[in-house]
């Protein structure tokens, strides 16, 4: 899949497109449905697949002091739209220019992108004010087929259930919705390193969003990447206690802002029991298998070791209760 960042300014010379547009954030199983048609669609008529999302996402544009949870940074959008056989991710920088496009000023865009047909989902709205829909590009000339929504259980897949259900630490609920289990993937940065002082010493993965879905103490497994390639642990020299994922290590992982240390931004950390070795430089997945509790706020940096302590302790214990 080829990445483009796209502006309305300067357009690529793109073959003529199968075409969806949307957030596509989290991919959950609604998303992948769009995503199928799309494919098959492309291939049926011999055009190239292609998926248009927005950077930031517009109601970060709106509201950036108080967005929404984002499910999915773009870098894990993008291999997940990568995996489903899509031929080109286009990045719209969603910014004041793009916000008031009128919906004729939009259709005239995807005619500069060689749009030949679109598949949206049923709530698909368009251009400043949102008054464009499927009917307005039927009449503009552009193939349109619409998707109606996936339900599971009687209820509507989308990113909004996908939240509320990441929210409440419910991860069997979000991986029915997404199809496999929820992670986050992100680079080992540098942190305050409290941890090593507290003998728990955590990797801070970067989040790469301004606010996570999910928060608490949850168990994980972990899985390395460099450059995007996966990489055995056992080739890094490295020790710990196996995951339940092949080729994993687990760990007990903390989404939060930190109370107790006087934290004020998101962090998500990762403690590996029994790990010997050195993590920075890595892209590091954390895939989220159980949710023990929201975050605790502790009197003090003794009150706080006690309950880390305690955490991994019964993280621990799952673990060994699974096998």
């Amino acid at each position: 899949m080829k990445t483009i960042h796209l502006l309305p300014q300067h357009i690529p010379s793109l073959p003529d497109l199968a075409l969806t547009i949307g957030n596509y954030d989290g991919v959950h199983l609604g998303h992948q449905a769009l995503i199928d048609l799309l494919t098959t669609t492309a291939t049926k008529e011999g055009l190239a697949s292609a998926v248009m999302v927005f950077e930031p996402q517009p109601r970060e544009f709106f509201s950036p002091d108080d967005p929404p949870a984002r499910l999915s940074s773009l870098a894990e959008k993008t291999e997940q739209l990568g995996k489903l056989g899509v031929d080109y991710l286009l990045v719209a920088s969603f910014d004041e220019a793009f916000r008031a496009l009128s919906a004729e000023a939009f259709m005239d865009l995807l005619n500069r992108l060689n749009v030949r047909k679109l598949v949206l989902g049923d709530d698909f709205r368009f251009g400043q004010g949102r008054v464009g829909d499927a009917s307005l590009l039927q009449q503009a000339g552009f193939g349109v087929l619409s998707l109606d929504s996936i339900n599971i259980d009687g209820r509507r897949v989308s990113s909004s259930l996908l939240r509320a259900a990441l929210a409440v630490g419910d991860l069997t609920t979000a991986k029915q919705l997404l199809g496999r289990d929820y992670a986050i993937t992100g680079e080992v940065v540098h942190g305050d390193k409290i941890g090593r002082t507290l003998d728990f010493p955590t990797a801070n993965v970067a989040l790469s969003r301004i606010r996570p879905a999910l928060h608490g103490v949850l168990a994980a497994d972990v899985i390395a990447y460099r450059d995007g390639k996966r990489l055995a642990w056992q080739t890094l020299g490295v020790s710990g206690v196996a995951g339940l994922t092949a080729g994993s290590l687990f760990a007990a992982a903390n989404i939060g802002l930190r109370p107790a240390v006087g934290g004020s931004d998101w962090r998500l950390e990762v403690h590996l029991p029994e790990f010997v070795g050195d993590l920075y430089g890595l892209q590091l997945q954390v895939v989220f298998l159980h949710y023990l509790h929201g975050e605790r706020h502790y009197h003090g940096l003794d009150e706080l070791k006690a309950g880390i302590a305690d955490d991994v302790e019964r993280l621990l214990a799952w673990r060994a209760a699974i096998g």
